[in-house]
C-alpha cells in the first residue's frame, strides 16, 4: 500500500493526514481501504518505544495552551511529539470547528510536532471513533510521544484512559462546583492532575489543588501503587509545566509492567468497541433496505405495543437478514 509506505517514510506529514482522514472516513467505499492501512500499521515494526498521554480538563482550563507549553518541553527532550486535538461535533450541523490548531501556533511549527484535529462524531467519552487508530498511525509514522487532548466535558472521559498509556488531568482555579464533578466521575482515572492558571490566581489556584487532594483521598487505593499527585502550573508563564513532564516520565518508568498489561487489555477493548460500531452499522443498513423509517417504525409501534416487543421483532428479522 502506497500510502503507509509514504506514512513511514522521511516526507510523511502529508501522508500522515491522509491516512488519518482514511480512518475517519464513515464512506463504505473506504472501509477497505482503511481496514488495511490499520492492520499494516499494528503489525509495523517501532525501533522506539512509544508513550501515550491522554490529557482532559473542563472547558477554558486552558488544554490547548498546556499542550502547547507541555509539547515545548517534551520536544526540548527529544521526542518527536503528536498531538491528536479532538473537537466536540455539532448534533445539528455535523460539523466541528476544529480550532485548536490555531491555539499552538508555535508547535505547529516545529519540525518534530505534528497536530491533527479531528471531530469526536458524537462519540461519547471525550474522543473520537477513529482515535484509537489515529495513534497507531502516528506511532508508526515514527511519533514517539502522542498527546490525546480530548473533548474536555468534564465527567466523560473514561474513554481516553482506555486508550492511552497516562492520564493528565487539568483543573482551575476558583472552579467552583466544577471541582465537586470532577471528583466522582473521573479522579479515580487520572495518574496526574495539574491546576492551571497559577499565575493569575495563585491563591485560589492553591485553594482548588488541596480540595482536589481531599477528594483523592476518598477515592479507593490503586491496585498499581502509584500515587497521584496534585501540582499547581501557568500554562503561560510555563512554571510547573516542566514537573509535570517530570511526573509523567517518572509514571513511565515506575509503571512499565502496568502500561504494557494495559496497552494489551487496550487491544481488546478496541476489538469490542469495532464488533459494536460494525453491529450497529448493519443494523442501520438493514432498516433503510426494510424502509423501516420513522412512519415505519411508528406503525410497528401501534402494532406491538410496546418498546420491548417491537425492539425484538425488529432484531429478529435482522438477525435472519444478516445470516449468509
Amino acid at each position: 500500500m502506497q500510502l503507509f509506505t509514504d506514512l513511514t517514510g522521511p516526507n510523511h506529514r502529508r501522508a500522515l493526514g491522509r491516512a488519518i482522514t482514511l480512518v475517519e472516513s464513515s464512506r463504505p467505499e473506504d472501509q477497505d481501504a482503511a481496514a488495511a492501512l490499520i492492520a499494516r500499521a499494528e503489525q509495523h515494526a517501532r525501533t522506539k518505544s512509544t508513550f501515550r498521554l491522554g490529557i482532559s480538563g473542563t472547558p477554558g482550563v486552558g488544554k490547548s495552551t498546556f499542550i502547547e507549553a507541555y509539547g515545548t518541553e517534551v520536544l526540548k527532550r527529544g521526542h518527536r511529539l503528536a498531538v491528536l486535538a479532538i473537537d466536540p461535533t455539532s448534533s445539528l450541523s455535523g460539523g466541528s470547528i476544529l480550532g485548536d490548531k490555531t491555539r499552538m501556533e508555535s508547535l505547529t511549527r516545529e519540525a518534530n510536532a505534528f497536530i491533527r484535529p479531528s471531530p469526536n462524531a458524537g462519540e461519547l467519552g471525550g474522543v473520537g471513533p477513529a482515535s484509537r487508530a489515529a495513534v497507531l498511525l502516528c506511532e508508526a509514522a515514527g511519533y514517539d510521544y502522542i498527546i490525546v487532548e480530548t473533548v474536555g466535558v468534564g465527567q466523560a472521559e473514561w474513554q481516553v484512559h482506555a486508550m492511552t498509556d497516562a492520564f493528565l488531568l487539568l483543573a482551575q482555579p476558583a472552579a467552583g462546583d466544577d471541582l465537586q464533578g470532577i471528583k466522582r466521575g473521573i479522579l479515580e482515572l487520572a495518574d496526574h492532575l495539574v491546576v492551571n492558571k497559577a499565575d493569575t490566581l495563585p491563591r485560589e489556584a492553591r485553594l482548588a489543588a488541596a480540595e482536589l487532594r481531599r477528594g483523592l483521598h476518598l477515592a479507593p487505593p490503586r491496585p498499581d501503587g502509584w500515587a497521584v499527585e496534585v501540582a499547581t502550573a501557568s500554562a503561560l508563564t510555563g512554571a510547573g509545566v516542566e514537573a509535570a513532564v517530570d511526573r509523567m516520565e517518572h509514571f513511565r518508568r515506575q509503571q512499565a509492567t502496568s502500561v504494557a498489561a494495559r496497552r494489551r487489555q487496550q487491544r481488546t477493548d478496541w476489538l469490542r468497541e469495532q464488533l459494536n460500531r460494525e453491529l450497529l452499522r448493519r443494523l442501520h443498513v438493514y432498516l433503510r433496505v426494510a424502509g423501516l423509517e420513522n412512519d415505519q417504525l411508528r406503525a410497528l409501534l401501534d402494532q406491538h405495543l410496546t418498546i420491548p416487543a417491537t425492539a425484538d421483532v425488529i432484531l429478529t428479522d435482522f438477525l435472519k437478514y444478516s445470516k449468509p
